[in-house]
């Protein structure tokens, strides 16, 4: 559920959940009070049945009532008198309680005379009704409670004096009690499912994603949020997944290259230690005379010049191999012609092949006007490289290379086939990751860093194009790499 409409429920629960649920208590504590009373059932349920009773406003004329009572005992000719009866009217202290005399069907006093006016064709008769003393009528249409004296005047006319009290529908001190009690209670609960609620929707999955953040701080990326709610809560656990994952695994990728760096020190290093050495002991070999005649000497000379290329063959390797990893390696793309510079390239490792026992044999089957982009720089270094791989695991008395440039429709492709030792099906989809060698051994007569064919497979594919290899144990391997032709020249 989205925060939007979380608050939109939250409003709706904080104002109509108490008004229902007060309507309700109101309801529930007026028929308690109603079925409390004495003679009453729901069935005639009324809302002036929950009503303060009549007595509890009419204390405060008893005391004139009872001293006109008195009076009428007495000498009923201060009923007579007005002024008597203005007196006694003014110890009511309200204005909407007043005395009322009548002589026969006549009004003879009215201390409110509008009121009286009004009340006046409804009182009863002299004599009327069997109320016990002290108790009067309650007319309930016009909300007046009245108390009647009965007497005669000196001349025998029949009078009666009304104590006449406006009573106001006011609401129990029981029932405001109870419902004050019951709406106290209905906002504690409204607030416990509230603060529940959010509780549980809001601040328990954001304490739970604080939770995960601080294990990502300390590195722990094991942490699993899942849920299936939706919103915004759903969405940063979701966002929280996702960033574990790419965290974790960026994290591997990082461990894992840093053991790489490492084992390519150790490679480097290992292999760099082999020419060294040899050189060192041929300079001694030199220095102490041993190389004393002018074959020695050459032999020694030429065996220290092998193995400084060696050498600057590594550090090259590992220059490239930086290069790759900070995606700088320097390109200088020209139009070549296919045909002319593979023939270039075949003759330029050609001499040196022949100087070790192996035959390279040529094919070109391009036309000859076929033109590429590339660079020839490093398109070199992809040919040197899987010759140089060749001739390392060539195993054979008489190797053989065979290089074939054959015509794929709107690109060329590559071929380079040695006789050698050959692949295993397990390693031959792991030869161009970089450190990966099939020689786990490390034959120091091989050497090699193992990230050659890395750096061919980079080098193809920043031309467009791509490389795989095909092999047989014991027979030999072959790699293919395939780069599109130019073709708007010839399209002019």
């Amino acid at each position: 559920m989205k925060f939007k409409t979380r608050l939109k429920v939250t409003f709706a629960t904080i104002v109509f959940l108490p008004l229902l649920l007060t309507m309700l208590a109101f309801c529930v504590i007026g028929v308690y009070l109603v079925n409390a009373q004495p003679g009453v059932s729901v069935q005639n349920l009324d809302f002036a049945m929950i009503s303060e009773p009549v007595e509890t406003y009419t204390g405060r004329a008893d005391n004139v009532y009872r001293q006109l009572v008195e009076q009428a005992e007495r000498d009923v000719a201060l009923l007579e008198d007005r002024d008597y009866l203005e007196r006694m009217g003014g110890m009511l202290h309200s204005r909407s309680a007043y005395l009322l005399v009548r002589r026969d069907n006549e009004i003879y006093y009215a201390g409110n005379q509008e009121a009286a006016q009004q009340i006046f064709n409804i009182l009863p008769g002299f004599g009327e009704g069997d109320l016990e003393e002290g108790t009067g009528y309650y007319f309930s249409e016009m909300d007046k409670y009245v108390k009647q004296i009965d007497f005669r005047f000196r001349d025998g006319a029949e009078g009666s004096l009304f104590v006449i009290m406006r009573i106001n529908s006011l609401i129990s001190r029981r029932l405001l009690i109870d419902m004050l009690i019951a709406i106290v209670l209905i906002l504690i609960f409204t607030s416990l499912m509230l603060t529940q609620w959010i509780h549980k929707e809001v601040f328990r999955p954001v304490n739970e994603l604080n939770v995960a953040m601080t294990k990502i701080k300390e590195g722990n990326f094991e942490y699993i949020l899942q849920t299936e709610s939706g919103g915004e809560i759903g969405d940063l656990y979701r966002n929280y997944e996702d960033m574990r994952l790419r965290l974790k695994e960026n994290t591997e990728e990082s461990a894992e290259q840093e053991k790489k760096n490492k084992e390519l020190v150790s490679n480097i290093s290992h292999d760099l230690k082999t020419p060294i050495t040899a050189i060192k002991g041929y300079v001694e070999g030199i220095m102490d005379g041993v190389a004393d005649t002018p074959e020695k000497m050459d032999k020694y000379i030429k065996t220290i010049y092998n193995k400084a290329n060696d050498m600057d063959r590594l550090i090259n390797e590992l220059t490239i191999y930086s290069g790759i990893d900070n995606h700088r390696i320097p390109y200088n793309f020209h139009r070549i012609n296919v045909s002319e510079y593979f023939g270039d390239c075949v003759e330029e490792v050609g001499l040196d092949l022949e100087s070790k026992n192996i035959q390279l044999n040529y094919t070109n089957l391009v036309e000859q006007g076929t033109l590429v982009i590339a660079d020839p720089e490093q398109m070199k270094k992809v040919i040197n490289n899987i010759i140089s791989n060749s001739v390392k695991y060539m195993d054979k008395q008489r190797g053989v290379i065979d290089i074939r440039i054959l015509d794929e429709l709107d690109s060329i492709q590559v071929e380079i086939e040695d006789n050698g030792k050959g692949i295993a099906q397990k390693d031959l989809g792991k030869i161009f990751e970089r450190f990966y060698r099939t020689d786990t051994s490390r034959n120091s007569a091989q050497g090699g860093s193992g990230i050659g064919l890395s750096i061919v497979k980079k080098i193809i594919e920043d031309h467009g194009g791509y490389i795989w290899a095909t092999s047989r144990e014991g027979e030999g391997t072959c790699m293919h790499f395939v780069i599109r032709k130019y073709r708007e020249l010839q399209n002019e």
